[in-house]
């Protein structure tokens, strides 16, 4: 049977082996909400960049730049880290360079996996499905917030482990898993004590809250081909 196992940051991801193993990336709040609602609503792909100029040189070149810092969007960028903004109009048929504080930063340090996937509640039973038939192990980064684990990645870390019904390694899955088993009622309501989400409030953003945690909105796989974040 596979395995699946819960890497609660990325400042942990090089404690657990990839080579052979197909990384998930998530980042609830909000990046990988993004990627999953804007390539599952008309985005063509979306390249997940460590630094701005990167993005700015590619906007350059007829991309829209997207992302945030701090959880605020970035000066000159045509998207901010809403996921609104990556359904809208304007998203539809572009390719978007994108850079986020945690989000972004976790994909490019899972490159030594044999596959990359960029997921949230949106499509997790569409990735669960995918996963369980490949023949590979999974390691889930919760990406978390600058260092630091974040509630709303581990628990969907949890709840990925669950929809597979893969081996679990490791404590931090069965914390993940425990933590989503005493949420999974109530999500939204769970997530109050959140220190991200008490950031995103203070943003007055609590439309994106609720629609990130929303499960299944969506039915895509997404990965990494080629530098770029496409459906599969």
């Amino acid at each position: 049977m596979n395995t699946i196992e819960v890497c609660l940051t990325h400042e942990l991801i090089q404690q657990h082996e990839l080579a052979g193993k197909i990384v998930v990336v998530t980042d609830v709040f909000r990046a990988t909400s993004c990627i999953v609602a804007g390539l599952a609503t008309g985005v063509k792909a979306i390249k997940p960049l460590i630094e701005v100029d990167d993005c700015r040189e590619l906007q350059k070149q007829g991309w829209l730049a997207g992302g945030e810092r701090h959880a605020q969007k970035i000066e000159g960028f045509d998207l901010d880290n809403s996921p609104f903004s990556y359904m809208s109009e304007l998203a539809k048929g572009k390719k978007v360079a994108m850079t986020t504080t945690n989000g972004t930063l976790a994909v490019n340090k899972s490159l030594a996996a044999d596959e990359i996937m960029a997921a949230s509640f949106g499509n997790l039973t569409a990735t669960a499905n995918y996963l369980q038939k490949q023949k590979k192990d999974v390691v889930v980064l919760a990406a978390g917030w600058k260092g630091r684990p974040g509630l709303e990645d581990v628990l969907f870390g949890g709840a990925l482990a669950l929809a597979t019904g893969f081996e679990i390694i490791g404590d931090s899955t069965h914390l993940a898993i425990a933590g989503y088993e005493v949420a999974k009622d109530d999500l939204l309501g769970y997530m109050q004590r959140a220190s991200h989400l008490q950031r995103l409030k203070n943003l007055d953003i609590t439309d994106d809250i609720a629609f990130c945690l929303e499960i299944d909105k969506f039915d895509i796989i997404i990965a990494l081909q080629d530098g770029v974040l496409m459906k599969k």
